[in-house]
Formats: structure tokens, C-alpha cells, sequence
């Protein structure tokens, strides 16, 4: 007889949703941005649910593991997991690398499976009456978690012309921030802008640049306006390691009492790794570097810890696991660093998954990343977690504490096949402002 209920339903459901044309390193956001939906229904009636990552290679993987799961207990997800990594782990060796962060191979990084562990979490945690965080690590250390406000630089949607298809327009909404999300934003003074609407509409005390677009200079003075507008805020830049690191170095002095850290600032060069070259770099400079570049699996950490490469480690629930994550700051903890998350393109899912880990993981915690204020207003849940005075309280329910709306599933599962391509793309829509364009992880992206 079973002692915990039995899945007797595992679906696949892709997603999509609309995005600005914000600019990376990698190129141009695409009009539309996919993930992926693991939903479990069991035995006694409840749900459970997970988010990943967008596109075929994906939810091919995922569809390939509902024998491995249905008719299982739920209170057997540990050895739901050992089975898929015993088949499928040796045929992913080599893959998982984000050293010069070609977005295209994002979905090598990233663990498919880690959605269901989300959701047999979320449904672990229903049958125990307990929130997801007390099934994590040592349990919850706490009821509220920090983010971060993300800014990025945002292109003229409008010169997409003939583009398959078209970006959003938000410029009727009533809502200050909903509006200016989708305009272009290339200055410092549109830099400013957009860092005082999110803190108007979210209460963010902490901003993160997205950089890797502008010439370093010129991102350095986007950092001293919002500086100067916002002179008791923590402020970060995340390059993706587009700077040559003699570059780094000099735009890391200039930075030192500028910035609360710098995240990857440098890569691989001259035949050196991502961790040798960001040593370099700590050598050469007095600022704390954060990364989710250069350590994207246990044994990259360990070469990263070795060489004393990195202070923060964003340890993404989608490249570790939601237990891996959590282990991450159990280590990280007693050995002086920080522990924070990385985000991508989501849904509010994701958003309610990253709650329960920030409140499980141990020590003092960075602000978490999350694009969510990019998609906000999407929301594929009945109860999307709010974000207030900068915070996000753990929900009081069991799991996940979120409930789906079956109905805006529906619709964009309805967008996801209407769309030309499921899979990532930013050199598509970068070619609309700079023909020819094409991705160099050493040349910010409108840097041609």
C-alpha cells in the first residue's frame, strides 16, 4: 500500500510570453520568449507544478521522462531523480558551459528536470502541510526575501520592421512603469528613468545593470547617474564577461565604492579559463565579483573555490536543482561567501519557486535576481507572490503556496504554436539594428 499519494498524471505544457527588446551581450530579446510547465496531479487531488526553460530540445526531454514518473509515490522523488540522472547524466557530459555565454546553448546548461523536481516538491510539501523552503536544507531561515530591481538597455521596437513578429506596445497602460518597459531606454538619463519607475512600483532599494551592450566607459556612466539619483542604493553590473581584462581592470578601479559588486566581469582569454582570468581580475582589483558563468556545476565550483575566483556564487534553481541550490549556500556559508540566484526570461512560477529557495538558504543572502518585473502582468497563477517595499513574503499555503490559472495557461500555450520558432534566438532581432550582426563574446552588442 502506498504511504504518500501516487502521480497519476504527468503534463507537458509549453509556454510563451511577451518580452521587451532588451539588450545582452548575446544580441536582441525576441518579441516572444518560451518556457516550459511540468504539471503533476495525484492520487489525492492536488497539483504540483514547475517552470524551466523554453523550446523543443526541451519539452521533447521532459515528455521523454513521464514513464519514469507516473505511478510513482511522490514521496519517492529522490529516486525519481537518481533514475533520470542514471540514464541520461552521461550523455550530457561536456555541455554544460557558460563560459563566453552564447545564449543559444543556454538549454545545455540548464537541467530540464529540474521542473519536475519543482513540482514533486510542490506536491510533497501539500501532502506534509509544510511550505517547499521546510523541505529544503535545514528548512526555512525566513518569511521575506530581497530582490534586486534588474535594469537592462532596451532598443527602438519600431525598427523591427518586417520582423516575423511584433513587439508588444504597453503605451496605453495606465501604469507608469508597464508603459516605459517597452520604449527605448540607451541613455543614462533613460538608465535613471527607468531605475526610479521600478522603485516606484516594486520599493527596490538594490539595482543590477545588465551591461555588455554600450562600450564599458559608457556603461560606467549609466552606473553614476543612478548613483547619483539613488545615493544609498546597492548597485551591480553584469557584462557577461564581454571585457578584455585589461579593460576590467581599469573600468573595476574606476567602480571600487561605485558598485556592491561586479558580476563577470571578464572571461576566457589568450587560453586561460573564465576562473583563471577572473582571478586575475580580484588580483588587480578591490571589488566583490559575483558569477553564474564560470561555476555552472559542482566541478566547476570546485575549480572556482580552488583559484579564489568569485565572492558570489548565483546559484540559478535551474542549473542546480532546487536541493543543489540550497546545498550551494550551505557550503558557501562557512566559507565566507554569498549565496544569491541568477534569473532568466520567467513566469511567475519561477517566481514563487525562487521565494521558497531564498527563504531556505543559509547565511547572508544577495537580493535575488528575477526578470519578472519584464513579464509582470503575465501571470499564469491565481495568487502571483507581490513584490512590496523590495520583498517578497513566502506564501502561507503548502508547496509551491501558488495555485495555476488554468485558463491563461491555455492562452499561452496558444501563443507558443502560433510562433515560427520555439527556441532562442537574440542574434535574430539584433540584425534588425546592426545588419550582418553577428555574436562576439569579447564586443558589447551595439559595439560594431
Amino acid at each position: 500500500m502506498a504511504k504518500t499519494p501516487i502521480i497519476r498524471k504527468m503534463e507537458v505544457i509549453p509556454v510563451a510570453g511577451y518580452d521587451s527588446m532588451l539588450m545582452t551581450l548575446s544580441g536582441a530579446h525576441a518579441p516572444v520568449f518560451t518556457r516550459n510547465l511540468v504539471v503533476l496531479t495525484d492520487s489525492a487531488g492536488n497539483e504540483g507544478i514547475g517552470e524551466i526553460h523554453g523550446g523543443d530540445y526541451a519539452m521533447s526531454f521532459l515528455n521523454e521522462l513521464i514513464p519514469l514518473v507516473e505511478g510513482r509515490e511522490i514521496g519517492m522523488y529522490h529516486h525519481i531523480l537518481q533514475d533520470i540522472h542514471t540514464i541520461y547524466d552521461k550523455t550530457r557530459t561536456g555541455q554544460d558551459d557558460l563560459q563566453t555565454l552564447d545564449l543559444a546553448k543556454l538549454k545545455f546548461v540548464v537541467k530540464t528536470e529540474w521542473a519536475l523536481e519543482c513540482a514533486l516538491l510542490d506536491l510533497y510539501g501539500q501532502f506534509l502541510g509544510l511550505p517547499m523552503a521546510e523541505l529544503l536544507g535545514e528548512g526555512k531561515r525566513r518569511d521575506e526575501v530581497e530582490i534586486l530591481g534588474y535594469l537592462f538597455y532596451v532598443s527602438d521596437r519600431k525598427k523591427a520592421k518586417g520582423a516575423p513578429l511584433e513587439y508588444i506596445d504597453e503605451s496605453a497602460s495606465s501604469d507608469p512603469w508597464f508603459r516605459l518597459r517597452r520604449e527605448p531606454i540607451l541613455t543614462p538619463e533613460r538608465i535613471v528613468e527607468e531605475a526610479s519607475a521600478v522603485k516606484d512600483k516594486y520599493g527596490v532599494s538594490n539595482f543590477k545593470l545588465k551591461g555588455g551592450v554600450m562600450k564599458g566607459s559608457e556603461e560606467v556612466e549609466a552606473l553614476r547617474a543612478i548613483r547619483k539619483a539613488f545615493p544609498d542604493a546597492r548597485i551591480n553590473i553584469d557584462p557577461n564577461g564581454a571585457w578584455p581584462l585589461k579593460e576590467a581592470i581599469e573600468l573595476g578601479k574606476e567602480m571600487t565604492g561605485l558598485v556592491t559588486y561586479v558580476e563577470d566581469p571578464c572571461g576566457p582569454e589568450d587560453g586561460y579559463s573564465g576562473r583563471e582570468i577572473m582571478r586575475e581580475f580580484k588580483n588587480a582589483v578591490n571589488l566583490p565579483v559575483a558569477t553564474n558563468m564560470i561555476a555552472t556545476n559542482w566541478r566547476q565550483l570546485y575549480h572556482t573555490i580552488i583559484e579564489s575566483a568569485c565572492d558570489i556564487i548565483l546559484a540559478d534553481p535551474h542549473f542546480w536543482g532546487f536541493e543543489g541550490t540550497i546545498r550551494m549556500s550551505q557550503l558557501l556559508e562557512p566559507w565566507g561567501l554569498t549565496w544569491g540566484i541568477h534569473s532568466n526570461n520567467h513566469f511567475d512560477i519561477t517566481l514563487a519557486a525562487y521565494v521558497q529557495v531564498g527563504a531556505a538558504a543559509i547565511g547572508n543572502i544577495a537580493p535575488l535576481d528575477t526578470h519578472w518585473i519584464w513579464q509582470d502582468g503575465q501571470n499564469l497563477l491565481l495568487d502571483t507572490p507581490e513584490i512590496r517595499n523590495g520583498h517578497i513574503i513566502l506564501p502561507d499555503g503548502p508547496g509551491l503556496g501558488v495555485h495555476l490559472n488554468r485558463q491563461r495557461v491555455e492562452e499561452a500555450n496558444r501563443l507558443y504554436y502560433s510562433l515560427p520558432s520555439h527556441d532562442r534566438n537574440d542574434a535574430e532581432y539584433m540584425q534588425y539594428l546592426i545588419p550582418g550582426w553577428t555574436y562576439d563574446s569579447k564586443k558589447p552588442c551595439l559595439v560594431r
